[in-house]
């Protein structure tokens, strides 16, 4: 007879942006107003006399997806937290639309470049289409951090309260909300597919990073697994480009490679190694699923005092370190009841003896809160692992029966947005 499940509810309701919402019908300027420009074959061009045009509502935390044309020399800007008075440049924050390849701008100041925060924070040049052809451009504003893509490229991330104290003259850097704001300077700058995803109302912004902050204090023989700079070192598929993206201290993956293999591999083969890892999730979880509350003593589900299966309901977050070349040995990060250090490939392999398994499940949950940065230190030695997270050693010395001698190391694709810091290798 098959025993009933029990569902407990580990948190409260997941906090999940909205879906998309189109600003631009394709035919007038409903949701918007100002002056100064107008619709023609599905675009919104700004005219001659085209100044500052606005969302009739205003926003706070929020994905912004949209395409430009530019002219040649064109000059525009996307205003955000624009209170609809004065210059969005400094009443809000202006993010620059500009053709910074045209002669006239040969002496641009480096926050005038396209995709800076005009007078905050330059961008990253060289990434525009040719003049006359689209671009797409994603701007995310979350809490105090700004992120600026263009055309599948992160150009521009930037955190407003180290603005703010940066250029504590500057009113709009202090804002949180507005409206957003096509600013124009009477060029034909065209837009086009307009759509926004409000993110949740007061949802906080992660902690700072101790990634960013500071690395691990580390012994002797450890080398950086991540540059901070680019993706050398690791197999950068075509289809991870804008997915897998190296962001100064971070390496940020936004859940939606398109290569045939989603997971992030080192370029080079490893055998006994510690690796060191920051990470924490980027986004929150978008479902919720049933998961088990697992015994460390088995390894199994655990029961209560009626010996039914104890199955809560959690935020789906899922990801993993790949070792020795295969997805069995892969120390899990999730947001499971059991925690994370996990090494499910094993665990849940009856063909293994109960107390391999046992080994394998974590000792206790030392997780840091969804958002929060989490410090690993993973050793693999033969056939040993062992894991501490936070501080915490959640899996001791644990046997792999038949784990490979050697083999890539992978950042896994499970479905979550999640960033990885401060990731060092040691060669046993």
């Amino acid at each position: 007879m098959k025993l009933p499940i029990i569902i407990f509810s580990l948190s409260t309701l997941s906090l999940s942006a909205t879906d998309p919402v189109s600003l631009f019908n394709g035919k007038d300027l409903t949701g918007w107003k100002g002056s100064g420009y107008e619709v023609k074959d599905g675009a919104i061009i700004c005219t001659p006399k085209g100044k500052n045009l606005i969302t009739k509502k205003t926003y706070s935390n929020y994905i912004f997806e949209f395409e430009f044309k530019l002219p040649p020399g064109g000059n525009n800007g996307i205003g955000i937290h624009y209170p609809g008075k004065g210059d969005p440049a400094y009443t809000g924050m202006e993010v620059q639309v500009l053709d910074d390849t045209h002669p006239k701008y040969a002496k641009l100041k480096e926050y005038q470049f396209h995709g800076g925060l005009y007078t905050l924070k330059a961008a990253k040049k060289g990434f525009l289409k040719p003049v006359g052809e689209w671009n797409k451009e994603i701007i995310t504003v979350n809490g105090s951090k700004v992120t600026v893509e263009l055309n599948g490229t992160i150009i521009n991330v930037a955190d407003l309260d180290e603005l703010a104290k940066k250029y504590p003259k500057h009113k709009g850097v202090k804002r949180r909300s507005g409206h957003i704001a096509f600013c124009g300077h009477g060029d034909p700058v065209q837009f086009r597919g307009m759509k926004i995803t409000e993110l949740p109302e007061g949802q906080k912004q992660p902690k700072a990073s101790p990634a960013a902050l500071a690395p691990p204090k580390l012994t002797s023989g450890f080398v950086k697994l991540y540059n901070g700079i680019d993706l050398t070192g690791w197999s950068n598929d075509p289809g991870h480009v804008g997915h897998w993206q190296a962001r100064d201290a971070i390496l940020h993956y936004d859940s939606k490679s398109t290569a045939k293999d989603k997971n992030l591999w080192t370029t080079k083969e490893y055998g006994d190694v510690t690796l060191a890892i920051d990470w924490r999730w980027a986004a929150p979880a978008t479902r919720k699923l049933k998961r088990p509350y697992l015994d460390p003593k088995t390894g199994d589900t655990k029961k209560d005092a009626n010996g039914k299966p104890i199955i809560l309901l959690v935020d789906e977050l899922d990801s993993g370190i790949y070792f020795r070349g295969n997805n069995r040995s892969q120390v899990n990060l999730w947001n499971w009841p059991g925690g994370s250090g996990e090494v499910y490939g094993y665990r849940t392999n009856k063909k293994h003896p109960q107390e391999v398994r046992a080994a394998l499940t974590p000792s206790e949950k030392a997780d840091h809160p969804i958002g929060e940065w989490n410090r690993m230190l993973i050793t693999l030695i033969g056939e040993r692992l062992t894991v501490i997270l936070n501080g915490k050693t959640v899996i001791s010395n644990a046997q792999l029966p038949g784990v490979p001698e050697k083999g890539k190391i992978a950042l896994q694709h499970h479905g979550s947005a999640i960033e990885f810091a401060n990731i060092y290798i040691k060669e046993m």
